[in-house]
């Protein structure tokens, strides 16, 4: 029988993705002692099944949908992608899904990596079982962070193992073209997906349940994704359902609700997350296997004063940039209390507090056109109290979004507070907002009064200007 190692450190964490991977920098930084734990490629899901995977496929698409409307450039792109090129540099951007730089990262910052299955066996203790049965058991004197965010939720349809369905990792990770894809879903990962491979050469057909996609945007965001999905050829079906899904002489066929038959050579489910927390021993702590982790504000597990639950698997804001940040207030928070500090600054945007997950989300959807937004939608803040007025503008009428493109197509969205005179939320959607979201993001942080933003002068002619043209609209009405 294998002996197993028993060793202390101040902080341990399970998951080495970009969550984990900061919340060890932040405590490395403190001078705490750390240990990392990691039972896939380190990096996690953002390096080499979602974030970086997904815009490598989609940038070339938004570059040529850009180009094919710029004046001298048109003609020369108006061929298809090579999809060999665009696969070969996706596969670039996921090092070939490799790992070694990104443990090199890690013993660069101090931190000591174990592979394998990480595991709480009670508190502040994580065993750590080895692809070779090897076991380690890790100690943390202050806290222990779990990262270990989520993964793909699929439905208990009929059928559904026999065609091996594509989720968001084989959407990303595919090394050809299909000729026929069903994409079920109308949320980011469906609409991305389906962008990228339409315009790669597959014939998409979007089924989604819901009455358009995007749902959990300003409503014109999912309308303009999808009249632009629908030009690029792609057949969207919405208040549609999947009933039952079989596989035949190596052909998927899905049959709706409606009982329309479809066939197709591959499936992808884009239908939500779950939190990869079911092998977790979370029963040896009194929490219930598979559930989210509910956390105040420094990210400290309810009820738990040494447990830590960092990203996605809080379910505060499903995005890696979110994830990040909760990783530097959780890492800033558990040094203050390691060190002994009688109270955090746990107020709102305080140094130990993430408020900007309650007030403050950036958002970039790759689409063409993309939809970029912060803060919170119209209706987000009026089901929060807020008293609050939008004002609308049409992108196209901006002089720097004409230049952009021929035929620019776009709109913005401003969600003033009444009260405050603040801004609540913008939404952007139109080619090239994406760069263009990180102002509304310091603006909202910010809480940028809107007397003040009628300073912040955009330079002329950029598309940035639409906040000239919003400033207008919210004081001319």
């Amino acid at each position: 029988m294998t002996e197993t190692e028993s060793l202390a450190y101040d902080v341990v964490v399970i998951g080495a993705g970009p969550v984990g991977e900061n919340v060890a920098d932040r405590t490395r930084a403190a001078g705490l002692t750390t240990a990392i734990v990691e039972s896939e490629l380190v990096g996690g899901e953002c390096s080499y099944w979602a974030c970086m995977p997904s815009k490598a496929l989609l940038r070339p698409v938004i570059a040529q949908a850009d180009a094919r409307r710029t004046p001298g450039l048109s003609r020369a792109v108006q061929g298809p992608l090579d999809a060999a090129a665009v696969l070969a540099h996706r596969d670039y951007y996921t090092s070939d899904w490799k790992d070694d730089g990104q443990v090199q990262w890690v013993e660069s910052i101090g931190a000591d990596l174990y592979r394998g299955q990480g595991r709480l066996a009670g508190p502040r203790t994580v065993e750590v079982t080895g692809a070779d049965g090897t076991r380690r058991v890790l100690t943390a004197r202050h806290a222990v962070a779990v990262c270990t965010g989520t993964r793909a939720a699929l439905p208990g349809l009929p059928g559904l193992a026999d065609v091996r369905p594509w989720t968001s990792r084989e959407a990303t990770s595919a090394k050809s073209v299909p000729g026929r894809l069903i994409v079920v879903g109308g949320g980011v990962v469906a609409v991305e997906m389906a962008t990228a491979w339409q315009a790669l050469g597959s014939r998409v057909t979007l089924l989604v349940r819901g009455e358009g996609l995007l749902n959990r945007m300003e409503p014109f965001a999912g309308e303009l994704v999808a009249e632009a999905l629908a030009e690029a050829g792609a057949d969207i079906r919405t208040g549609t359902s999947v009933a039952s899904v079989t596989l035949e002489n190596g052909t998927v066929v899905a049959v709706t609700d409606t009982g329309d038959r479809i066939e197709s050579d591959e499936i992808l489910f884009a239908t939500g997350r779950a939190p990869r927390t079911d092998d977790l021993g979370l029963d040896t702590v009194g929490l219930e296997p598979g559930s989210w982790l509910r956390t105040d504000d420094s990210l400290r597990v309810t009820g738990h004063d040494w447990l830590y639950a960092v990203g996605d698997v809080n379910h505060r804001a499903l995005l890696t940039h979110q994830g990040k940040y909760q990783a530097r207030i959780a890492g800033a928070a558990i040094a203050a209390r390691a060190s002994g500090a009688a109270e955090l600054e746990s107020g709102p945007w305080g140094a130990h507090a993430a408020t900007a997950d309650h007030a403050a989300v950036p958002q970039v959807v790759f689409t063409d056109p993309e939809a970029a937004s912060a803060g919170l939608s119209l209706a987000e803040a009026e089901q929060a109290g807020h008293r609050v007025r939008a004002v609308d503008v049409d992108l196209s009428t901006v002089a720097g979004a004409g230049l952009y493109r021929d035929g620019y197509k776009g709109r913005a969205r401003m969600v003033v507070d009444l009260e405050d005179e603040i801004v609540r939320g913008v939404t952007f959607v139109g080619p090239g907002v994406g760069e263009l979201i990180h102002s509304a993001t310091v603006a909202v942080a910010g809480q940028v009064p809107v007397d003040r933003l009628w300073h912040a002068v955009p330079s002329y002619p950029t598309i940035s200007e639409v906040w000239l043209r919003l400033l207008e609209a919210y004081r001319d009405n």
